[in-house]
């Protein structure tokens, strides 16, 4: 190689951008007063995108190569600038280097909850959060629409605008998913399917594609979730006097292994009182369902026992309905001897004032 073609090589213009950053996004090459030499190099690497600039215009899109720049090169900014010195002349453009990769693991959620009607709970208000992954689509329409002329745009710089889009259509697609909230965690891959085909329309007007997005979590307030664990717990336990029992089983177990401490005697007598308690409970849930039978018909005051004398021989006892029927039949008379509790002797049926008018209506015994 000649001395001349050494430093024909040492000034030859070389462009290219080597990012060493993990959210730039458009980078502007500097170069005084953007003039471009002829013949300049231009490296565009892998993921990156070069963009022409000519006058305020977009003139020509560099996709990944290296490319010399001449006018077999450059046909749009040639024929906007109709080089007059047979195209061997220095020409000014600027050139904006896009990073084309993705760009992921991009924070969303909701500022503020979200009131959503739900079937079975009714109004609530839901929190939400995710991921996402974005990257440039179109560089002519990024420049064009979100760029402008900044020299350095960073994701800081519309990260902002797209959390807002990203959350304004999610509330748009969980209200019309019309999922039960309780159903919404067997849905997230479905809810982050119809999310991302909601907002791509609007995310490629800013020349950006969005390839994925995921629903990580959606919350309910700190007191509805309370309330929901509360119910959880209570399907759980299941029968609840059961689990008292078994609670207060395991207390009082748990005492007796250690009968010396005053602690036990005071679990001991808090046990105690939590069975009594909880025995009267059951007693009366017991007396409130046992089926109610009626008392038993009163009873008439049963009548004095007699005894009958008749020959020698005593027998009964008899109540009084029984007496006063041998009465009628004759087999008892006046002068049939009785006797009865509280009596000291026998004495002769006559001489009861309960059997005086039985006796009186008695038939006179037979002519002989």
């Amino acid at each position: 190689m000649t001395l001349w073609e050494k430093a024909a090589a040492e000034l030859l213009d070389i462009i290219e951008w080597t990012d060493d950053s993990s959210d730039t996004m458009v980078w502007r090459f500097p170069r005084f007063d953007n003039e471009i030499k002829y013949g300049a190099q231009l490296i565009v690497r892998q993921s990156q995108a070069a963009v022409f600039v000519d006058r305020g215009k977009i003139a020509d899109v560099f996709t990944t190569g290296q490319y010399s720049l001449t006018t077999k090169n450059l046909p749009v900014i040639t024929t906007l600038m109709g080089w007059k010195y047979g195209f061997h002349s220095p020409f000014k453009a600027e050139v904006y280097f896009i990073n084309m990769r993705n760009f992921t693991n991009l924070k969303w959620g909701t500022k503020n909850p979200l009131i959503l009607r739900d079937q079975e709970f009714g109004p609530v208000r839901i929190r939400s959060f995710g991921t996402y992954v974005v990257r440039v689509y179109d560089p002519a329409i990024f420049i064009k629409e979100i760029v402008g002329t900044g020299g350095h745009f960073t994701l800081d710089d519309i990260s902002e605008q797209l959390r807002n889009l990203i959350v304004s259509r999610f509330a748009d697609t969980l209200g019309e998913s019309n999922i039960p909230l309780l159903d919404m965690a067997a849905n997230y891959n479905e809810l982050s399917d119809l999310l991302a085909k909601n907002i791509a329309s609007e995310f490629m007007e800013y020349g950006l594609e969005i390839t994925k997005i995921l629903i990580e979590n959606i919350s309910l307030p700190l007191d509805v979730e309370e309330a929901l664990d509360k119910k959880s717990s209570m399907g759980i336990v299941g029968n609840l006097d059961n689990f008292a029992k078994f609670q207060a089983a395991n207390a009082m177990e748990a005492a007796a292994k250690n009968p010396g401490g005053d602690a036990s005697a005071g679990v001991g007598m808090g046990m105690g009182f939590a069975m009594a308690n909880q025995f009267g409970k059951m007693m009366a849930t017991t007396q409130e369902s046992a089926p109610l039978i009626p008392p038993p018909l009163p009873q008439e005051e049963s009548e004095s026992s007699y005894y009958v004398g008749d020959n020698g021989v005593k027998t009964g006892p008899f109540d009084l309905h029984t007496i006063i029927g041998h009465i009628t039949t004759g087999t008892i008379s006046k002068e049939t001897l009785l006797w009865k509790q509280g009596m000291t002797t026998w004495e002769k049926a006559g001489s009861f004032d309960e059997l005086k008018k039985p006796l009186q209506v008695s038939p006179p015994p037979l002519p002989l």
